[in-house]
């Protein structure tokens, strides 16, 4: 035997070790065929198996994938045309399945993902295409999810990345937002205005009140001054007259009495001499001592 022959025995040997010898890594699955038929699905480790017989048909992930789906033109139910993209989350559940439920699965997941999409977004309007995209994606996620199913494969999600419609509509969509605001704007500069008059309002009604308590308080206590002040006048008015009182009843008081009203008596009648150039001269003039005679006589009665 030459030493061509025993290497590539040798070779052939190694060959079919490593053939035997399946190693499979961590969240990935081996679908085994034996004779062309389905055998079994390696988990993750080492596996030993059949030469020629056996043989690893499909390999698949069991890690959640991220689909890119492409942009499409969408028609809403107003009759816009839109261009929307997303993407797809998806995982295999059994790998058999995946393997020889369908071809590929990744491309039927995306092209249904797509025409789900364009019956979603024709059952909608523009305007409520962007606020309604969870309401979408739940739809989208629901109706692939169930149609995946015999594949093996787990819809988790759906996100639309874009919604862009044309661009005449987004002029006419950006002068509708630039109205909004202005209206906004209006509405806050009146609100305000409304609000600085009820300000002013208030503040003159708070000064007309501030103002009337200061004027009754001001009334009150004039006119409690002047009650004080009548008060105190009478008081002392009637100390006066109790000291005369007083007086004319001591030793002496009625002659002092009989002088102080002729001394008045004779000052008043030159007044009135120096006011008027026509006087009244009274009858008895000449009698002054029986005018002051006349004055005691009532004094006297007076006094008790």
């Amino acid at each position: 035997m030459g030493p061509y022959v025993a290497l590539f025995i040798a070779f052939g040997v190694v060959y079919t070790i490593l053939k035997c010898v399946r190693i499979v890594p961590q969240k990935q699955a081996f679908i085994v065929e034996r004779l062309g038929k389905y055998h079994c699905t390696l988990d993750a480790g080492l596996h030993l198996l059949v030469p020629i017989i056996d043989r690893v048909s499909y390999k698949h992930t069991l890690k959640e994938q991220a689909i890119d789906v492409p942009p499409q033109q969408c028609i809403t139910r107003d009759n816009i045309t839109v261009e929307v993209d997303g993407i797809l989350y998806l995982q295999v559940m059994d790998p058999a399945k995946a393997s020889y439920g369908i071809g590929n699965y990744l491309f039927a997941t995306t092209q249904l993902a797509q025409t789900t999409m364009r019956s979603e977004m024709g059952k909608i309007e523009l305007d409520k295409s962007f606020e309604e995209r969870t309401i979408v994606n739940m739809a989208i996620v629901e109706a692939v999810d169930k149609a995946s199913d015999p594949w093996g494969v787990k819809v988790t999600r759906y996100e639309i990345k874009n919604i862009t419609p044309p661009q005449s509509i987004r002029d006419a969509m950006e002068k509708q937002m630039r109205a909004e605001r202005e209206k906004r704007a209006l509405i806050a500069e009146s609100e305000g205005d409304r609000q600085a008059k009820i300000n002013r309002a208030e503040g003159d009604k708070q000064e007309a009140i501030a103002k009337s308590e200061g004027e009754k308080l001001k009334r009150i206590n004039e006119a409690q001054g002047r009650a004080q002040e009548i008060l105190l006048v009478a008081e002392a008015q009637a100390n006066g007259i109790r000291q005369v009182a007083s007086a004319v009843s001591s030793e002496g008081g009625l002659a002092a009495v009989n002088v102080q009203l002729g001394q008045q008596y004779l000052n008043e009648f030159g007044k009135l001499a120096k006011v008027n150039n026509t006087m009244i001269i009274p009858a008895d003039l000449a009698n002054v001592a029986g005018i002051l005679k006349a004055a005691t006589s009532v004094i006297k009665e007076v006094k008790p």
